[in-house]
């Protein structure tokens, strides 16, 4: 897996991505809440390398296939690292927002995205009052 600069455009699309495919599939929708919400431009990160780290995300996971044929998706270890690289607090934020964003594009939270979702916002120290207010005074 590649190993990005802290706060860079891939670190942060790294996250988002995982949060595109933690919850076993992929749906459109997710990728059409992607244009709508300029996300590529919000991060800093043409479109087709964005689509590049899904793509490298999803070939780390089968790579990291078990035994028994499964993926653990939400690898401990592998989503600290991922959350490391995201050290500026403004960066965190939008992360949180794009990633909640992104869960909601499908019509529900599913419950391995919610957990994601806590665990981040928990490493973080980041609530959804102070999501809500950073957001609003933008």
């Amino acid at each position: 897996m590649n190993r990005y600069a802290n706060n860079s455009p891939e670190a942060i699309a790294r996250l988002v991505a995982l949060f595109m495919v933690t919850d076993g599939h992929m749906d459109e929708r997710e990728l059409d809440t992607l244009e709508k919400l300029h996300v590529y431009e919000l991060i800093g990160l043409p479109r087709k390398r964005f689509l590049t780290i899904l793509t490298e995300l999803c070939d780390a996971f089968a790579d990291a296939e078990r035994e028994d044929g499964s993926i653990a998706l939400l690898d401990k270890e592998r989503v600290d690292d991922y959350l490391s690289l995201v050290t500026d607090r403004t960066k965190r934020l939008l992360t949180c927002a794009l990633a909640l964003d992104v869960c909601k594009s499908d019509g529900s939270i599913g419950d391995a995205e919610m957990a994601l979702l806590r665990y981040m916002m928990g490493s973080w120290r980041i609530s959804l009052d102070d999501l809500e207010a950073e957001l609003i005074r933008r």
